[in-house]
C-alpha cells in the first residue's frame, strides 16, 4: 500500500467540521486549548465568532456544549480522547447522555498511535466508557473518506454522538465517488467464508492486509468495517458469524469493553462461535514511535494473519 495516500484523521475531522460550518450556522465548534492538535484551528479561522475556546477545562467544555445545545446550537466540543472521555466522563454522562442532549464530542489523538505522548495520553478505553452510555452513539471510523462521512451524519444525528480521530495518519482505503455512509451499518470490504476479520479504526486497513496475507495460506478471509461500535450492526456480524464460523476482532482500543466485547456479546447470545480478540491486553503503553508501538502490541497485519490463521485451525 505504499502508493497509497495517507491522512490522520483529526485532519479529515477538522476539515469536515469547517465545510459543515459553511452551510450550517448552529455549528459552534468548543476547544480545550487544544485547536492546533485537534485541527479545530481550520474552523476557528474560518469561523473565528463560533469557535470557543474553554482552556484546559474540558468537564465545564463539555457543560457549556450541553447548555449550548438547549438554545437551539449543534456544539462539536472537542479535545483529546483521554480528557473527553476520561476526564470528563462524568460530565458527558450526567450533563449531555442522561437528558439526552444533541452534543457531538470529538475526541482526537485516541488509542496507542499517539506514540511519543505516552501511556497518559494514549486512551484505550474511551469505547469501554462511552458505550455503557444511554444513547450515545459511539464512532471509529478508518480513513479520511468515512471520517468526513461520520462528521456529517452526526450533524444530522439528534442526539449525543462520540467520534474518535486518530493522531497518525493511515491509508485512505475508500473512494470518495459513490460512497455512503449511514450510522449503525457496517460494511463488508471482502467477502470470504473461512474466518472474518471485523475492524475498526485504523485497524480496517490492517485487516485488509491481513487478509491478503492468509489468502496466499489458503484461507478466504471476510474484512468488516465496523465505524459504528454503538448502535452495533448486529446483522451483519450475526450473517458472518453463522456464514464464517469464527470471528477476528481487531481494534486499537483494550480488549476489555470495545468492539471485541460487542461482538462476543452478541454472538454469545446469539449465534456461539469463537472469538479471537485483537487488540491492547490488559495493559497500559508506553512512549514510542506510533508505528513501533502499535506492532509491540500486535495492532498490525502480521499478528492478525496469525491471530486468524490460528483459530481456523481450531476445531
Amino acid at each position: 500500500m505504499a502508493d497509497v495516500i495517507k491522512i490522520a484523521t483529526r485532519d479529515s475531522y477538522g476539515n469536515a467540521v469547517t465545510a459543515l460550518g459553511a452551510e450550517h450556522e448552529d455549528i459552534l465548534v468548543l476547544d480545550a486549548d487544544l485547536a492546533g492538535a485537534t485541527k479545530t484551528g481550520i474552523f476557528k479561522k474560518a469561523y473565528p465568532d463560533r469557535h470557543i475556546d474553554c482552556g484546559i477545562a474540558e468537564a465545564d467544555m463539555i457543560c457549556v456544549g450541553a447548555g449550548l445545545s438547549t438554545m437551539g446550537f449543534v456544539p462539536f466540543c472537542s479535545t483529546f480522547a483521554m480528557f473527553a472521555a476520561g476526564r470528563a466522563f462524568e460530565q458527558v454522562r450526567n450533563t449531555v447522555g442522561y437528558p439526552h442532549l444533541n452534543v457531538k464530542i470529538c475526541a482526537t489523538h485516541g488509542g496507542i498511535s499517539v506514540g511519543e505522548d505516552g501511556a497518559s495520553h494514549q486512551c484505550c478505553e474511551d469505547f469501554a466508557l462511552m458505550r455503557t452510555i444511554p444513547g450515545m452513539v459511539v464512532m471509529s471510523p478508518s480513513d479520511d473518506v468515512e471520517a468526513k462521512a461520520a462528521v456529517k451524519a452526526a450533524y444530522a444525528h439528534q442526539g449525543p454522538v462520540y467520534i474518535r480521530f486518530g493522531r497518525a495518519a493511515v491509508p485512505v482505503i475508500h473512494d470518495e465517488d459513490g460512497f455512503s455512509f449511514a450510522i449503525g451499518k457496517a460494511e463488508i470490504l471482502r467477502e470470504g467464508t473461512d474466518v472474518a476479520l471485523i475492524a475498526t479504526g485504523l485497524m480496517v486497513a490492517e485487516a485488509l492486509k491481513a487478509a491478503e496475507a492468509l489468502a496466499e495460506r489458503g484461507i478466504d478471509a471476510r474484512v468488516i468495517n465496523v465505524c459504528t461500535i454503538k448502535p452495533l450492526d448486529e446483522e451483519v456480524v450475526l450473517a458472518a458469524a453463522r456464514e464464517c464460523g469464527k470471528l477476528v476482532t481487531c481494534e486499537e482500543h483494550s480488549i476489555i469493553g470495545g468492539l471485541g466485547e460487542a461482538v462476543a456479546s452478541l454472538t454469545a447470545e446469539k449465534c456461539p462461535v469463537k472469538v479471537r480478540r485483537v487488540g491492547v491486553e490488559d495493559v497500559f503503553g508506553h512512549s514510542g514511535p506510533a508505528a513501533a508501538v502499535l506492532e509491540e502490541f500486535g495492532l498490525c497485519a502480521a499478528h492478525i494473519t496469525e491471530a486468524a490463521a490460528e483459530l481456523v485451525a481450531e476445531r
